[in-house]
């Protein structure tokens, strides 16, 4: 019997529902979410990143997601809001 919904994510533990749906998805989740294969959204992340999609953050590991829909959403003229990268490397030892 398969399981799907709210069963199935209690199944895996909250890490994983939490990683799958949360905001710094894996590359493996971002390639599914857009509907590639990892092995080619891996190489088109190269390219896209030079046209503005956000990289993976250092800290997180991973790629903001609402920055990601952001930049689709722009590249296909459905908004004018342009997203940023972080500056540059964070310093925690400075806090």
């Amino acid at each position: 019997m398969k399981v799907s919904g709210a069963a199935s994510s209690r199944r895996r533990g909250p890490d994983a529902v939490v990683r799958a749906g949360g905001l710094f998805p894996s590359e493996a989740q971002i390639a599914r979410r857009l509907s590639q294969a990892p092995a080619d959204w891996a190489a088109k992340a190269i390219i896209l990143e030079r046209d503005g999609l956000p990289k993976v953050d250092a800290i997180m590991g991973g790629r903001y997601w609402p920055a990601v829909l952001a930049y689709w959403n722009r590249r296909y003229g459905l908004s004018t809001i342009e997203t940023f990268n972080p500056d540059g490397e964070e310093n925690l030892d400075a806090l």
